[in-house]
């Protein structure tokens, strides 16, 4: 069910049984499927995929290029950039202290995913953080600080255990993507592209 006052692109799919409330916006070529919800003050961008039991807003903005896999709960304040991949039931936290009895709406936390990030199935995404552009964590990783770019975290809590290139793969010591060629360099514990 589309709400009056929602804006749904007319190149977007939304199947019969998702709710899109107002105001919200779906771009071009987006996807909404089984049960997803989206609640107001949410923007999704072009080309985006939400699964099936997907629930984003109020006030979320997802980029364009977004593939988010079933069982994804986007709370207010969780801001994706473009072309993220968000891998089945990973949970993004919005409040550090929460409490059943304690109203904490004041304090929820702000999560930034930057362009191209891969969140893992079951992983967990502790608020007030930001993933780093082309970072990867591991299924079932908690990650409880800043993610630098291109990181590849794994565990509990989330460490880095090596790097990945833009296309996702692993780099090996002579930092360069054995898919792509790319080659980076590493200064002061970031990445950098260095060539394509």
């Amino acid at each position: 069910m589309i709400a009056d006052g929602a804006k749904v692109h007319a190149d977007a799919f939304v199947h019969e049984s998702a709710y899109v409330d107002a105001p919200s916006y779906i771009g071009a070529g987006s996807k909404l499927w089984h049960f997803v919800h989206v609640l107001g003050h949410t923007h999704i961008g072009a080309n985006c995929s939400l699964g099936q039991n997907v629930m984003a807003g109020p006030h979320v903005t997802i980029g364009n290029g977004c593939k988010i896999q079933n069982n994804v709960a986007l709370y207010k304040g969780v801001t994706l950039e473009d072309d993220v991949f968000c891998g089945p039931s990973c949970v993004f936290t919005n409040v550090l202290t929460p409490r059943a009895h304690v109203q904490r709406k004041d304090e929820f936390g702000e999560t930034l995913v930057k362009r191209g990030a891969t969140i893992g199935a079951n992983a967990t995404i502790v608020c007030g953080n930001t993933l780093g552009a082309y970072c990867m964590i591991a299924a079932g990783a908690v990650v409880t600080k800043d993610v630098p770019d291109h990181a590849l975290m794994a565990g509990v809590p989330a460490k880095r255990i090596g790097w990945v290139s833009r296309t996702g793969e692993r780099l090996g010591d002579d930092l360069t993507c054995p898919r792509t060629g790319e080659r980076y360099a590493e200064e002061n514990g970031t990445l950098m592209l260095i060539s394509e």
